[in-house]
């Protein structure tokens, strides 16, 4: 049974406003736009890169870390670990340490971050901003740590692992791609720099060299550089540990 049409005095306009549902302008947040970041070499011909940031990101790919400046130099002045070998990045964000590595002469390199497809597209973007013959010689693709390599191809004679052991959770994940990647060789090397971010758990970002160890790796400290400052001035903490880089390399043990 329909309702009776309303009388007279209770005729009004029930016309919905047409903007009901339409959200005003401000009522969330925009979307931070991408950032842009340079970044010398240290080494002739002394190139300037220019490298974008996603606008940010839950996994912090929207930041130029210091360990990523700090492996990057270390490359250059290492070639043995860089001409004419593949060379991987894990959790690379923007992908410096291999930009500079295809710089340097690499044979081949493949540069990872989590499978998100805005950080997958913004390390193609970089590798775009290459030369050419050299950018031909990088390929970005999205990696989740501790799952199948093959789509990655033949393991690899150097990985570089920057700032990531801050990640406790994925330290056995992390690990198993290492394993899994790295050729068995007697100069094959990952090469993992960090920063203590998180002082009082200096000893667990540690503890993913006890697990390498039990995996058959030597591991060897090979840099440790203090900075101006930490990249969180204000963040809690030894600050002469927040503003430090550390250095290992890892390779496997007894392979001669």
């Amino acid at each position: 049974m329909s309702s009776p049409p309303p009388s007279g005095e209770e005729k009004e306009d029930l016309t919905l406003p047409t903007d009901l549902f339409t959200e005003p302008a401000d009522f969330r947040p925009a979307d931070k736009p991408a950032t842009t970041v340079s970044h010398t070499l240290t080494t002739a011909p002394f190139e300037n890169l220019t490298l974008r940031l996603v606008g940010h990101n839950p996994l912090w790919g929207h930041m130029l870390w210091n360990a990523g400046r700090v492996v990057s130099a270390y490359l250059e002045t290492h070639t043995r670990l860089v001409l004419g070998r593949r060379v991987l990045e894990l959790g690379a964000g923007a992908g410096l340490p291999s930009l500079v590595c295809a710089l340097r002469g690499a044979g081949e390199v493949v540069v990872t971050d989590y499978p998100d497809p805005e950080l997958v597209s913004n390390l193609a973007h970089n590798v775009s901003t290459l030369p050419q013959p050299v950018q031909s010689s990088v390929v970005a693709k999205g990696y989740l740590w501790g799952r199948d390599v093959a789509e990655l191809g033949d393991p690899f004679d150097t990985l570089i692992l920057s700032d990531l052991l801050f990640n406790h959770s994925e330290h056995q994940a992390l690990l198993k791609s290492v394993v899994c990647c790295l050729k068995k060789t007697v100069d094959a090397r990952a090469l993992v720099f960090f920063t203590p971010h998180r002082p009082w758990l200096y000893e667990k970002d540690l503890a993913f060299f006890d697990v390498a160890r039990e995996a058959g790796f030597a591991v060897e400290k090979v840099r440790e550089e203090v900075l101006i400052g930490p990249m969180f001035e204000e963040d809690p903490g030894d600050r002469e540990l927040r503003r430090t880089v550390f250095g290992y390399e890892m390779r496997w043990e007894g392979i001669s």
